[in-house]
């Protein structure tokens, strides 16, 4: 049998026929299984497609990475924000989710790195010197791997809203000089002490601890000195949700103090990701994903490579500035219309107080683009203002902003992250005026 051959018999196996609890009568195909990435480490990235209703064939394939780090696409990006489905309060069922992503877009969900969700390394190593280097590296294998399975999306135009800076720029780098290049990439979208402070959540003294020993530091695995000022500052915010300062706490089965200290490690709604736990733990979801669990109990995110902190940036804003450099150099070079046109949208709740719309504006004004288009209100198509947008180098970047967003864009709002994506996979700028 050729390797064709092989790959299309693979491909029929990691059909999905039907996930426990799902509403009848869909009208689109779903796939997911493993491809491994590395034979000698025994390293496989787990995926979830879920392609758009007919005709498809005419859509874009979105790749959707979650960070963390160290957290599931499929806990998160599909089963909580963009994917089809969202599970029920009961941890059995699923209902549709009107704003579905994958209406306008092939959309494949990746647990990566390995050791994340359903993806696994039989190294246990791996989970503790995974980087981005080789994150990307895996990332990059399984996207090359994933295509010979499904032949049809080569040469589809691609995109990741999502964090994928290194991947990114390692199909940029091999797509040079390639005239028709087999991943064609077409965009990226992207998705505090400052914040804070400016918005009362925490007092002066707090501010000026924060900044005296954070500004170097990083949430996840601080210092000592930082450690006690972040501690100082959540024991001041009362039982507020940082990942969305609009709405109260989970505190659902911990004191308030535990909630304060689990947030930075678990980082997302506990109450909605409990339905997602207990669904995902299910040995029926487990048998109708194809997928295998190296553990004794499926998580959301991976505590072995959350506390690998020496190899992750921290996530604040400003460290993602290997971003930035990828913008940056597509902006000053001019070579990049000769392999791909790149169109770069950062989008952010602005009631998100873990990666605020702050650090983002300081990180972009750091880099003197030019404005093409001033700070505007845009709308949506209810005619109400849905957020605040700046275009910089010709619509080389778009920043906006989300309206009463949180963290998860589309958790909190869902229309309004559905009604950006839509524009930015058209190419077409933000409305200006509710007409």
């Amino acid at each position: 049998m050729s390797s064709s051959e092989d790959a299309k018999e693979q491909k029929m196996r990691d059909r999905i026929l039907s996930l426990p609890g799902q509403p009848p009568n869909l009208n689109f195909s779903q796939f997911s299984g493993y491809v491994t990435v590395n034979s000698a480490a025994g390293r496989a990235l787990f995926y979830w497609l879920t392609e758009a209703p007919k005709p498809s064939d005419t859509k874009p394939l979105v790749l959707w990475l979650n960070g963390g780090p160290g957290c599931s696409s499929i806990a998160y990006g599909a089963s909580e924000e963009v994917g089809p489905f969202r599970v029920n309060p009961d941890g059995k069922t699923l209902r549709l989710n009107p704003y579905a992503w994958n209406l306008d877009a092939n959309l494949l969900f990746l647990d990566s790195p390995a050791g994340v969700g359903f993806s696994y390394t039989n190294t246990s190593s791996d989970e503790l010197t995974v980087g981005d280097k080789r994150t990307g590296e895996d990332a990059y294998r399984f996207l090359v791997r994933w295509m010979e399975r499904f032949p049809e999306y080569k040469e589809r135009p691609f995109t990741s809203p999502a964090r994928a800076t290194p991947l990114a720029q390692l199909i940029v780098n091999r797509n040079k000089g390639t005239k028709t290049p087999i991943i064609n990439l077409k965009g990226i979208l992207v998705r505090m002490r400052e914040y804070w402070w400016n918005h009362g959540l925490i007092s002066d003294e707090t501010y000026f601890e924060l900044t005296k020993w954070c500004l170097n530091d990083t949430i996840l695995f601080p210092k000592p000195n930082c450690d006690n000022a972040l501690n100082q500052a959540f024991s001041e915010f009362g039982d507020i949700d940082p990942y969305n300062i609009d709405r109260p706490a989970c505190t659902k089965g911990s004191s308030s103090n535990e909630w304060r200290q689990a947030w930075r490690y678990r980082g997302n709604d506990e109450c909605v990701t409990g339905y997602t736990r207990k669904y995902m733990n299910d040995p029926n979801v487990h048998k109708a994903f194809h997928a295998r669990l190296n553990r004794t109990s499926w998580t959301p995110c991976s505590r072995v490579i959350r506390k690998t902190g020496k190899t992750h940036p921290s996530p604040c804003f400003p460290s993602s500035k290997n971003f930035f450099k990828l913008i940056s150099a597509f902006g000053s070079s001019g070579r990049i219309t000769n392999y791909v046109h790149i169109v770069k949208q950062i989008s952010y709740g602005d009631s998100d107080g873990v990666l605020p719309l702050s650090g983002t504006r300081h990180s972009i004004n750091a880099m003197r683009l030019k404005t093409s288009k001033r700070w505007y209100p845009w709308y949506h198509s209810h005619g109400l203002v849905g957020g605040w947008s700046q275009v910089y180098e010709g619509g080389l970047l778009t920043y906006a902003t989300v309206r009463a967003a949180g963290h998860e864009v589309p958790l909190s709002q869902p229309r309004l992250a559905f009604f950006l994506f839509s524009h930015f996979l058209a190419n077409h700028s933000l409305p200006s005026s509710s007409s």
